[in-house]
């Protein structure tokens, strides 16, 4: 297994919680950098071997606010960061997929794609870009013995929202499990299972997507978001 990140120190605290289950190689790389991209996928094949199944998860919230308050650099940067570096690492490890005649990706999207927050907006619109890159990848390769699907999940038990729930903590003077609640309460009514999820269970979504049961899945959605997007398609 070959894992990559943009900071050294949590790839190696990565791949050794990981290497217990067996060989694990870690490759830094800023995937906002095509150049790096390519030089991840020379890498990684000179080392380990074509990959044939890829899983991009890159993101970021980026800077939040009403759309008014945003500026453009602001949209440059997430939409750099989550959905081009998807389309630079799709670029750099689909090939060797197609010559190989066999190939798995899973993009990590999010509900927000389907369900967008008025100050959220480009990490919405770019998880947006994520589901119609996938579904347009599917309808190319799956000739190729490619499948592409997405995994969309809600408020996940992350650095990412724990950074959040700290900010929301502080600004509210309430503890972070309130933090938690409240957050549940006012900004995400919909979520019937009233908790952040796992990590494990939308790896457990992903490991799916990339087995032998999922050979007949393509260009599909996965919700891992407890109930929160309100709508059936």
């Amino acid at each position: 297994m070959a894992l990559s990140d943009k900071e050294a120190g949590p790839l190696q605290d990565a791949v050794a919680e990981l290497s217990r289950f067996g060989q694990v190689r870690g490759f830094p790389a800023d995937l906002t950098d095509a150049r790096q991209v390519q030089g991840l996928h020379a890498q990684v094949t000179a080392e380990m071997g074509n990959p044939d199944i890829v899983i991009s998860a890159a993101g970021i919230t980026g800077p939040t606010g009403l759309f008014h308050e945003l500026t453009e650099k602001d949209w440059n940067l997430v939409l750099d960061v989550n959905f081009l570096s998807a389309v630079r690492v799709a670029h750099a490890f689909v090939p060797a997929m197609r010559k190989a005649g066999w190939g798995r990706v899973v993009f990590v999207a999010s509900e927000d794609a389907v369900q967008p927050y008025v100050d959220e907006l480009p990490y919405c619109a770019s998880k947006a870009a994520i589901l119609s890159l996938a579904k347009g990848l599917s309808n190319t390769y799956g000739q190729d013995g490619i499948t592409v699907n997405t995994v969309s999940p809600a408020f996940i038990a992350t650095p990412m929202t724990d950074a959040m729930m700290e900010k929301r903590s502080a600004r509210d003077n309430v503890s972070f499990d309130d933090a938690v609640r409240t957050f549940l309460e006012d900004e995400r009514p919909m979520m019937v299972i009233k908790r952040r999820g796992r990590a494990e269970e939308v790896a457990a979504a992903i490991v799916y997507l990339t087995s032998a049961q999922a050979e007949f899945t393509t260009g599909a959605v996965l919700r891992v978001d407890g109930g929160s997007v309100g709508t059936m398609v």
